[in-house]
């Protein structure tokens, strides 16, 4: 996750703004710069790698502006060159951004049409120079903002200043978190209140797709539709804590909502954002073109999410997938292929069966591809290759968004494997591609269903067993959603194949049984609404998960639908993840338990 931080002060603000991204170093980046405003002209400083390559690029060539932003960044579009990082200007604006910018392609073509001279490879330089024609048009800094941020498509947060305007800066939410810290007689603008905290404790948390306008004075706070609002001013903890919750009841209600975010990075480390083609970061330990075979192992929700791995390997690449829980692998002494490939996942890196499974896969002659969020952990230190998912630290105990990020990772090393081994052709790949380059905005208006899910989970609070259906690759969402249900209200949830429920589990439906139902309209929807029409038989309270297609065809058979919006179904998973996990999480916060530390539970299982 990049870092933003704006200040608008009393004094020179270049080494206050290194400082509160220092505060940000966790999230990780591979460059980063300040810029301010020097007499009204706005000057910047970047420079590769670690913050203090820039603090001595400060040192040699100080700021003494008084208004300022600063970035540390993920590399997306484009190497991570001093050229390439943030703040990227122009001469009437500075800009710093968060996030996937989805249409630059066609945004870039028509800045081109008009002239306009490229020196970066961001997707960002983009949203400065539209910012800068809609200034040259005549229109005020706030207007230029309102009709830039309606050209733009995915998710998203921006801190801007303009040249010659010393008591303003405009930041914009769509996706990625910002939030406004309130001084005396100074503003501030970050991506968490972690960075805020030395200037601080008066936070308001903008809300998605708000966009602010700060003055020293004060701030005036629009919604996505250019309304004026009001937000509350909380009392950030984030001085005393590590990781803060935001304007969050709990920690996994913060992380749920960071997906957007985390997700846009997450991709962009795999993804060749002008190309439209996947980047691995280092090459896979094997040719993917010979192997025979790939061997899966994880526990609990990663073993999950390496479920859905398996079906997008084998069907994107053709490629064997076998895959067990870690807890079983380790003592069945599978017999291996000499020189196979061995894929181990894992948020912490530090899962005890986990990392016996792998040595028990090196010492037979594997080499070792591991996915996990900690990239000095133990499992990430004994693999050949890492790749890592950059979802940040997660305190909630019940996977969120680990999981949808490592399924990002997955679904690129499955594009990956298709291409290498003959499967998927270029335009496969870019169509692929595409689809993932959405998800993180998909993932923004999927949780706006949050309303909804509330309502229906006070009902489902009141279940003592729920079952979850689901058939090909929302099969694993299936599960994932009855695993979350049990693991933090502490109700008997079970999910099963769709195709399953006559084979048994038909046997517990009744009135008191609420069935989930993960349908979206693809080539097995119909297959599944009869299993729903068997449910429907017995007086099974069923709640469906689909789109807007699948909802009409489904018709009022459905206790209640939860739409979400279309999607191509490679990236279903992704998206199918969301309803699951907020249904979780509000019924259990009915119910009364703990959220964050469920009984009985550990966030790393070190143990056997």
């Amino acid at each position: 996750m990049c870092g933003i931080v704006g200040i608008l002060g009393k004094q020179p603000v270049a080494f206050d703004i290194v400082e509160a991204l220092r505060r940000l170093e966790y999230r990780g980046y591979d460059s980063a710069g300040v810029a301010t405003l020097e007499a009204g002209h706005l000057e910047r400083r970047r420079a590769e790698g670690k913050l203090r390559n820039l603090e001595a690029r400060l040192r040699a060539s100080p700021l003494a502006g008084h208004s300022g932003i600063g970035h540390t960044r993920w590399a997306t579009h484009g190497a991570p060159t001093e050229d390439n990082a943030h703040p990227h200007a122009t001469d009437r604006v500075a800009i710093v951004h968060n996030g996937i910018i989805e249409n630059f392609r066609e945004l870039k073509q028509e800045l081109a049409a008009d002239g306009v001279a490229f020196a970066t490879q961001t997707d960002t330089e983009i949203v400065a120079h539209l910012l800068t024609r809609e200034l040259k048009s005549g229109r005020t800094p706030a207007d230029a903002v309102r009709a830039t941020l309606g050209r733009l498509q995915g998710a998203f947060a921006l801190a801007i200043l303009f040249e010659g305007e010393d008591d303003l800066m405009i930041g914009a939410r769509r996706g990625s978190p910002l939030a406004v810290g309130h001084g005396d007689g100074e503003m501030y603008l970050g991506s968490d209140a972690i960075a805020l905290a030395p200037f601080t404790d008066r936070v308001t948390y903008l809300e998605d797709g708000d966009w602010v306008v700060l003055s020293r004075g004060g701030v005036q706070i629009f919604d996505a539709a250019g309304n004026r609002v009001t937000r509350p001013i909380s009392r950030s903890l984030a001085s005393s804590l590590l990781v803060d919750k935001g304007n969050h009841r709990h920690f996994m209600a913060k992380e749920i909502y960071e997906q957007p975010e985390v997700l846009s990075h997450t991709l962009a480390h795999y993804i060749d954002m002008a190309s439209g083609t996947i980047r691995l970061p280092e090459a896979v330990p094997a040719d993917l073109a010979a192997l025979k075979r790939v061997t899966v192992s994880a526990c609990g929700t990663a073993y999950l999410a390496g479920l859905v791995g398996k079906y997008w390997m084998e069907k994107y690449a053709r490629l064997p997938v076998d895959i067990d829980v870690a807890s079983e692998f380790r003592y069945r002494e599978v017999p291996l292929d000499p020189g196979g490939l061995a894929l181990f996942i894992s948020q912490s890196g530090e899962t005890a069966d986990t990392l016996a499974s792998l040595r028990y896969c090196a010492q037979n002659g594997q080499r070792i591809l591991s996915i996990v969020n900690v990239q000095e952990s133990s499992i990430a230190r004994e693999s050949d290759v890492v790749f890592p998912t950059l979802g940040g630290p997660e305190i909630g105990v019940a996977s969120t968004k680990a999981f949808t990020c490592q399924l990002a990772v997955l679904a690129c090393l499955a594009i990956a494997a298709g291409r290498q081994r003959g499967v998927l052709g270029e335009d496969d790949e870019r169509k692929l591609v595409r689809s993932l380059i959405e998800v993180p905005r998909l993932v923004g208006q999927a949780l706006k269903l949050e309303p909804q899910i509330e309502d229906l989970a006070r009902d489902l609070s009141r279940a003592r067993d729920v079952l979850y259906l689901g058939r090909g690759l929302n099969y694993p969402i299936a599960l994932e959603g009855a695993l979350k249900l049990k693991e933090i209200s502490y109700i008997h949830a079970e999910g099963y194949a769709a195709g399953e429920l006559k084979h048994g589990p038909i046997a517990l439906v009744d009135e008191n049984v609420p069935v989930i139902v993960v349908a979206p309209s693809d080539r097995l929807f119909d297959k599944t609404v009869s299993n729903m029409q068997e449910v429907a038989a017995r007086g099974g309270r069923i709640i469906l998960l689909t789109d807007a297609a699948g909802a009409e065809a489904a018709g009022d058979q459905p206790f209640a639908t939860l739409v979400l919006p279309e999607m191509y179904q490679f990236v279903q998973p992704l998206l199918y993840a969301i309803p699951v996990q907020l249904i979780a999480y509000h019924t259990a916060v009915f119910m009364g338990t703990d959220v964050d530390q469920p009984r009985n539970l550990a966030k790393s299982v070190t143990v056997e």
